[in-house]
């Protein structure tokens, strides 16, 4: 009886561990500006191919000389990446410390020196990485801090996360 018990509870436990995560994951246009992409060209700091998403630390030169330091995160899971091709050998070859890239950021939400990364490029054009959708990206190379998210797309992005999507009448 005891040796029931325990398990059930175990069996429970970690469907609720589960099922929390998914609770809690994010959506990209809730957390980032995808609606306003913008290009640089950047060094590879450190390429970290982790879960829940695969992270890249990278500085960029603005139009003063001075260097901005920035950490992203990318668009897909390890797991898409790897169906997609790009394992974790192959990601890490290609994006080693001191790598030129052009990257497609969308800046946090929150502002800062922080983003999400949909597209990394190589000195040919060449698609190294490729997470997510990417629109009209704009170049914003040398501009101090990229594009840094206004008051109106936090507000767009705040109206989004709390439309009830089984509520008909809401607009």
């Amino acid at each position: 009886m005891r040796k029931q018990f325990t398990l059930s509870f175990l069996l429970i436990t970690g469907l609720l561990l589960a099922s929390a995560s998914g609770w809690a994951h994010h959506g990209q246009g809730l957390s980032f500006a995808t609606d306003h992409m913008w290009t640089t060209w950047a060094t590879v700091e450190q390429f970290h191919y982790i879960n829940p998403h695969p992270a890249i630390e990278f500085s960029r030169v603005d139009k003063n000389g001075k260097v901005e330091h920035w950490s992203a995160e990318c668009g897909n899971n390890p797991s898409r990446m790897a169906r997609d091709g790009w394992t974790k050998t192959r990601s890490l070859a290609l994006l080693k410390p001191g790598t030129k890239v052009k990257l497609y950021v969308g800046t946090s939400l929150a502002g800062g020196f922080n983003g999400i990364v949909n597209r990394i490029e190589n000195e040919k054009g060449e698609a190294i990485v490729e997470t997510g959708e990417v629109r009209n990206a704009v170049d914003m190379e040398g501009v101090p801090s990229g594009y840094q998210p206004t008051a109106e797309d936090k507000a767009k992005a705040a109206k989004a996360s709390s439309i009830d999507i089984y509520d008909k009448d809401q607009k």
